[in-house]
């Protein structure tokens, strides 16, 4: 086997901890001797030992003079475990080939030099790419202290997000909505407004057997989620966090006692400062967020700068009508250069439907 497929196995292991090492990185490690992995592991949940501990654990033989590959840096300062560097320098391993640089501050290249400074080998960059995309969440989070944020929603080939009489379930098949509730169990939280808690009482659950269900929060300026709400009823069972302007504590008072925390966020243009919520989610260690939310909130966190990715899952029909829903709605921009830009595209077929994936080129709305 080569580098690039040594490499390609510990990808694939590292996402074993999908959803489970949240706001830490996914991280797989292959160790390899004399043409045969000799021990593989990855990080598969918060706090619990790092992928290169796991793949030495696993080891059939001495990892002495062995080769080590592994998607991310090794990490050479003291949290929830040791560092690997240490155990890597312990092992005798002769070599390490690196797939990311791990732009966290404590480690952002130190790993990578005390390695080479005690007489061990490392090789960076191999499939660099695909190993930076795995931590696409991460890489984020750890330089800014925001959640990165994906604005997902569901349209007809005619743009609409429901029919003209508000009817939107289901506008996209069975392997689209499978995918959502996998896209559910991979971040952090779902996010979504009182608009679609009034319209569609959502339970925004991840239904995937073996799955993990996301914090919800629910954006409510006012705090009209009704106390008889999927949501609010499912509080004491689902992590859930009401994010609103209201100060009203006797208001608030049925939702606390329903098992909702309430999170207050100061007012801005006449709904909740999206910008101000992000940086309280983060310093809960929030990482990511699925944004589920109507064409309001959706124009409102493209306007605030917070979306970083956008999923169009588009279906083979068509609804028509003057008045059908669009996935954003708001003011919108005044001409075609005033737009949000999209790059890094993909597209892929998920069942009868199609997925658009691309990034937010920037993240605060240009006015000319």
């Amino acid at each position: 086997m080569t580098d690039s497929e040594y490499m390609r196995l510990a990808l694939q292991l590292a996402e074993q901890g999908c959803g489970y090492v949240n706001p830490n990185p996914m991280v797989g490690a292959v160790l390899v001797k004399n043409g045969h992995i000799i021990g593989q592991g990855c990080h598969e949940r918060y706090g619990s030992p790092h992928a290169e501990r796991n793949a030495l654990a696993s080891c059939t033989e001495s990892p002495e003079g062995a080769t080590l590959y592994v998607t991310l840096e090794p990490c050479c300062h003291f949290g929830k475990t040791p560092p690997c560097t240490e155990a890597i320098l312990q092992s005798g391993i002769r070599k390490v080939v690196v797939g990311s640089h791990d732009p966290n501050p404590l480690v952002a290249g130190k790993g990578i030099k005390q390695l080479r400074n005690l007489g061990v080998e490392v090789e960076k960059g191999v499939l660099k790419k695909e190993c930076d995309k795995l931590n696409e969440v991460f890489f984020h989070f750890i330089q800014t202290g925001t959640p990165y944020v994906v604005l997902k929603y569901a349209m007809t080939m005619d743009g609409k997000s429901a029919a003209y009489t508000g009817e939107s379930k289901w506008i996209t098949g069975e392997a689209a909505r499978r995918r959502v509730h996998q896209d559910r169990h991979r971040y952090s939280a779902v996010m979504t407004g009182i608009g679609t808690i009034l319209a569609d009482n959502p339970l925004l659950t991840c239904r995937i057997e073996g799955g993990r269900n996301p914090l919800r929060i629910l954006c409510d300026t006012h705090l009209r989620t009704p106390l008889t709400s999927q949501i609010a009823t499912t509080a004491k069972k689902v992590p859930t966090i009401i994010a609103t302007c209201c100060t009203d504590f006797k208001r608030q008072e049925p939702y606390f006692t329903a098992g909702c925390r309430i999170l207050m966020i100061p007012e801005k243009d006449g709904h909740l400062d999206l910008g101000q919520l992000m940086k309280k989610l983060g310093e809960e260690k929030i990482d990511s967020i699925l944004l589920e939310g109507g064409g309001i909130l959706n124009w409102s966190a493209l306007q605030s700068g917070i979306v970083n990715k956008v999923q169009a899952y588009i279906a083979p029909k068509l609804f028509g009508g003057t008045n059908g829903k669009t996935p954003v709605a708001g003011v919108g921009v005044p001409s075609p250069q005033d737009a949000f830009f999209l790059t890094n595209g993909t597209v892929a077929c998920v069942g009868e439907d199609i997925l658009i994936e691309s990034e937010v080129i920037s993240n605060v709305h240009r006015n000319h």
